[in-house]
């Protein structure tokens, strides 16, 4: 039916422990358990769980697999080995974004996984079935098989061998992936992660999720909701759709060019790239720190001191980590220097703040 909130195979492990819960993306999903704070330091100096299991696994196959994929996807898959994987998006033809992704070349001559926003699952489904036509492919949305569990921060890959006992995680570097098994099941690990530490993401049947699940709660690792998966992906300087990628947004526009190679003979909704890396955007995204501990949300307007709006926030928190108040915002280009003076209204008031990286923290990834 449509409308109906969906629960994940975790779902009743979420409510057992307690955690408010919330829809997103169609998905009742745990926002917090112990508290955001406490569950994004616990990622940052320890390890940390996520129920990712609303996220789309969509398997792509035939003698056209690579051919139909480069046409779909800004990055260049051509020759990467298989148990690599890369970042991209999928683009209309004017160069907004169906959805940003991760590709991930199977072990199996002209095989794919890709795996897409829980928001977007039938929308990218629907857009690789439409453009499909006149290429050898077979595409199987397999979303509601499989269930997937982040593990993030430094002791993540200690966890991982300790409780799985999973050998192969340790040959792989960030962007990698492995075939295990577990109860008989095909089990993939991977090395990435949205947080800025380096973890893995477990993708299983959905008993051996739950399984595997209660087996890490077991064994002391903190289970983390959606608000910490926010705070961390935002400090370590990554996109949400939704956010800082839209229909609107465009990759040049959101300063993730490098993940659309425009060298490519083609793929959908190149040529608008082209034209604005050649022409210029008239908005960018930009990171900006606020001197004051004032927080800025998504909407709240960015302005000159003359009270001229100029942008809007995107994504805006009091950094956990850093203990400062940042954002990202999309402005007007010519106010997208680094070191700019700019203003946030937050309500009633106006804070000063300045453009900085976008990049908040510093990563931590297994290269």
């Amino acid at each position: 039916m449509d409308g109906e909130i969906k629960k994940t195979c975790l779902h009743g492990s979420h409510v057992a422990l307690g955690a408010q819960m919330s829809p997103f993306a169609g998905f009742d999903m745990p926002i917090q358990y112990a508290g955001i704070t406490q569950e994004h330091q616990a990622v940052r100096n320890h390890v940390g769980m996520f129920d990712v299991s609303h996220m789309g696994e969509i398997f792509i196959s035939g003698p056209d697999a690579e051919r139909y994929i480069n046409h779909i996807f800004t990055n260049d898959i051509s020759g990467f080995r298989p148990g690599k994987i890369l970042y991209g998006m999928m683009l209309y033809p004017n160069g907004g974004c169906v959805d940003d992704l991760l590709v991930y070349r199977e072990f199996e001559p002209d095989r794919f996984l890709l795996v897409v926003n829980a928001a977007n699952i039938d929308k990218d489904y629907e857009w690789m079935l439409r453009n499909s036509i006149g290429y050898d492919v077979k595409i199987d949305n397999q979303s509601d098989a499989w269930g997937q569990i982040a593990i993030q921060g430094p002791e993540s890959e200690k966890i991982v061998l300790d409780v799985l006992g999973l050998d192969c995680t340790k040959k792989l570097c960030f962007y990698e992936y492995c075939n295990a098994e577990y109860n008989g099941h095909r089990l993939i690990v991977s090395r990435s992660g949205y947080t800025g530490e380096d973890g893995f993401e477990l993708y299983a049947t959905l008993q051996d999720t739950v399984e595997i699940w209660d087996r890490l709660l077991k064994a002391g690792v903190q289970p983390c909701g959606l608000g910490c998966r926010d705070t961390l992906r935002f400090e370590a300087g990554l996109p949400l759709y939704g956010d800082e990628l839209s229909e609107e947004i465009t990759p040049i526009e959101a300063g993730l060019g490098i993940f659309c190679k425009l060298d490519k003979a083609e793929f959908i909704g190149r040529e608008a790239l082209v034209a604005q890396k050649e022409l210029g955007v008239e908005k960018k995204l930009v990171g900006i720190e606020i001197f004051d501990r004032a927080i800025p949300r998504h909407g709240y307007p960015v302005e000159l001191e003359d009270g001229t709006v100029i942008g809007e926030v995107t994504t805006g928190y009091h950094s956990i980590t850093l203990d400062r108040s940042i954002c990202f915002a999309l402005v007007k280009s010519e106010y997208s220097t680094l070191g700019t003076d700019l203003f946030i209204r937050i309500r009633k008031k106006v804070f000063p703040g300045k453009v900085i990286k976008k990049r908040f923290y510093q990563t931590n990834y297994k290269k």
